[in-house]
């Protein structure tokens, strides 16, 4: 890193490795065979990651990890299907934005800023609403970090008959998911996560025979998975211009997930940032927004503290000055900031983001430990 790279402690995009870097220094054509075989390489590894070779496949998708959410539910759900919507955080919340927009019926089991979705609510929801016919949640809430309870809201889904779609933006990669086991319909993710790509490109693994039976239905040319995924098998191309050198980093740092061990790996790493960090914070008398039971790997959030000497502008300025990039709160109920786990992030940064935040605190004129926030939420103890 460069005076001018601070490491980014955010949920993506992330600091990336040099090679990834360096992987976008050359061109490639997008019509290349060269290119077409990259396409189709991180594809099968995408899908081996996922446990989905024999029944889903994997297709990719230009732009934001949003537009790949988009684009799947705008695919595999048909206009007048019924979806129920599992929020607890901005995300889900944007999903019922993205039906809503696209004109597909939902119920919405909202359960506010970070307690999360259970499995008996969602069954009490899908046996008074028997034409629902899918189930949509967050795998990772990074508005509030908090990891969501998939295996039991399957589990659910699979009793009830229902097909399940995960947004596991910010999950899949460091969190295991076998999606022929769950069993999960789709689940959408993002080159700029826990794969430490760089920005670009999402992608969806879908059920093979779900997307085969999704011709026509999308509302949209440019974002229909369903044609992606016939010109891409009758091609080996995109069907619009790929962003070719984020496919290419993409490859390098796939090549890098399996070097340190694929998911087991990044998830140690990952679990041991969050450790090292909230252990570091605690120290200084931040107090954490949800209980250890549900703190993900990915993104916690800190309670500001009670005191007109913190200000999280100052905050975040002094933070950055010293090399570290962090991440506003997202929260209705309480002021709160953001530290990531994620990326090229090892115990030297760790440890020295907590550095820089204590010396920051004193800049600031705030006690060490700084004062407890002034009405801090019931962080899920009856959870």
């Amino acid at each position: 890193m460069t005076d001018q790279d601070p490491y980014l402690l955010t949920p993506g995009p992330l600091t990336t490795s040099t090679t990834v870097k360096q992987a976008m220094l050359r061109d490639w054509g997008s019509w290349d065979g060269n290119f077409n075989a990259m396409t189709a390489d991180i594809c099968q590894r995408l899908l081996a990651v996922a446990g989905g070779e024999d029944s889903h496949v994997c297709v990719p998708m230009q732009g934001s990890g949003t537009f790949a959410v988009e684009a799947t539910l705008g695919t595999v759900i048909p206009p007048g299907s019924r979806t129920l919507v599992l929020m607890n955080g901005a995300y889900g919340q944007r999903i019922g934005k993205i039906l809503t927009t696209l004109g597909r019926p939902f119920l919405a089991i909202d359960k506010g800023d970070y307690h999360p979705p259970r499995g008996d609510e969602v069954a009490a929801a899908l046996t008074e609403n028997p034409d629902i016919d899918q189930v949509v949640v967050v795998h990772c809430e990074t508005s509030s970090g908090i990891l969501n309870p998939i295996d039991e809201i399957a589990e659910v889904c699979r009793q009830a008959g229902k097909r399940l779609i995960i947004d596991s933006m910010s999950a899949f990669g460091a969190l295991p998911v076998n999606v022929a086991e769950l069993p999960c319909a789709a689940l959408v993710s993002s080159a700029n996560k826990c794969f430490e790509g760089v920005p670009g490109f999402g992608f969806a693994i879908i059920e093979r025979d779900l997307l085969a039976a999704s011709a026509g239905q999308c509302h949209s040319l440019s974002l229909d998975l369903y044609e992606q995924w016939q010109y891409l098998q009758k091609t080996g191309q995109w069907r619009y211009t790929p962003p070719t050198h984020v496919v290419a980093a993409f490859q390098q740092a796939m090549k890098e997930h399996q070097a340190e061990g694929g998911v087991a790996g990044r998830l140690a790493r990952y679990t041991r940032n969050r450790d090292r960090l909230v252990a570091g914070m605690r120290e200084l008398g931040f107090q954490t927004l949800l209980v250890d039971q549900w703190l993900s790997p990915i993104i916690t959030t800190f309670l500001s503290p009670d005191s007109p000497a913190f200000e999280f502008g100052r905050f975040y300025d002094a933070i950055k000055a010293r090399g570290f990039v962090i991440y506003p709160g997202k929260l209705t109920v309480a002021d709160s900031f953001r530290i990531g786990c994620i990326g090229q992030l090892h115990d030297e940064q760790i440890d020295a983001v907590i550095a820089a935040i204590a010396e920051v605190c004193q800049e600031l004129g705030l006690t060490l430990p700084v004062p407890a926030p002034a009405e801090a939420p019931d962080n899920l103890q009856s959870a």
